[in-house]
């Protein structure tokens, strides 16, 4: 389901139960401002905080306040677990009562063990006329550890899997992904390597020719949105100009828009591929961009070559599959 590591638009699958998030194809779509039955008292208030940003994937709403705590919405904490809305309201409900329910205890008990137990399990905030019940990653944590191991013959296998997934940082990391949230309200280094590189390409190709990199730059923000973006291992632009090389060479394309030519191409000086600056590589006649789309569009991307490239980087670790499988369905 959800790794650590998109954007400021949600994706999101709609479904009749609880699924491992991250492996079907997505629509984007902002969260739902109905929050569904209210099993929590009114009588703790609102707190002074706000939803700085906030999405959905696939059926779990989250985002981020405007005091930086990452968030679970009630019904999305409920899908990730595997088990209905109401029980995650009863956790709220029940927090503060003298006999709890063992699910109450236990997760107190796991928040005790990391040195901090909230006076509410939730935090109250609107969204427009509506209050939304947000619950911190590091609560969202506890609970998906419960229903993972603690919860007896009521272990869900989704809050297993999810719980794999998300200890630690990774809840945190990947709501900040998720959400197009920066934490330290800077350009992140990802997008910095894109942008370094679009600021050394974007001229380098003679007048009436295009090159490879900046034709899929649609491509490398779509692939970075859903948190897969350039560096020095993941280099689509190299996938892609080889096999448009070959369809070029193979087709003799020459014959038909003229002859192609070679350009300095420079990678940032941090990259490793640097020291051998500048890289000649081949640009195309403008006259044939209409045929590299349309090639790009329906054998690259349509035929699967995209899916190759990154299926082979997976079984290279030098991406994530989730993400991969994210990426791949933002997409299509």
């Amino acid at each position: 389901m959800f790794p650590p590591d998109s954007p400021p638009q949600g994706a999101t699958m709609t479904g009749n139960g609880p699924k491992e998030i991250g492996l079907n194809p997505l629509q984007i779509r902002r969260l739902p401002r109905k929050m569904g039955p209210k099993e929590i008292s009114a009588d703790q208030g609102v707190l002074d905080l706000r939803i700085d940003c906030q999405t959905e994937i696939q059926g779990v709403g989250m985002g981020v306040l405007s005091d930086g705590t990452p968030f679970l919405t009630q019904r999305g904490l409920a899908r990730l677990c595997g088990v209905e809305n109401a029980h995650i309201g009863t956790i709220s409900s029940q927090w503060d009562d003298l006999v709890q329910l063992p699910r109450v205890s236990t997760i107190r008990d796991l928040l005790n063990s990391r040195g901090a137990i909230p006076a509410q399990p939730h935090i109250e905030v609107m969204d427009g006329n509506k209050i939304v019940y947000a619950y911190s990653d590091t609560i969202c944590v506890a609970v998906l550890e419960y229903y993972a191991f603690e919860a007896g013959a009521n272990c869900k296998e989704e809050a297993r899997l999810n719980f794999r997934k998300l200890a630690g940082k990774g809840l945190q990391d990947f709501i900040y992904t998720q959400v197009g949230y920066d934490p330290n309200r800077s350009v992140p280094d990802a997008w910095k390597q894109f942008h370094d590189r679009v600021s050394l390409t974007y001229d380098a190709c003679p007048v009436g020719y295009f090159g490879i990199f900046k034709e899929i730059s649609d491509l490398i923000v779509t692939l970075g949105q859903s948190g897969l973006h350039i560096d020095s291992t993941f280099v689509p632009d190299i996938s892609v100009g080889g096999a448009w090389s070959e369809h070029w060479h193979g087709c003799g394309l020459d014959k038909r828009f003229g002859v192609r030519r070679k350009f300095e191409h420079n990678y940032p000086s941090y990259f490793p591929q640097s020291p051998s600056n500048p890289q000649m590589c081949w640009c195309y006649p403008e006259t044939s961009l209409g045929e590299f789309r349309r090639w790009f569009r329906d054998t690259y991307v349509g035929a699967g070559k995209l899916e190759t490239y990154i299926q082979g980087k997976i079984r290279q670790r030098q991406l994530p599959a989730s993400f991969a499988q994210l990426a791949l369905a933002a997409y299509h």
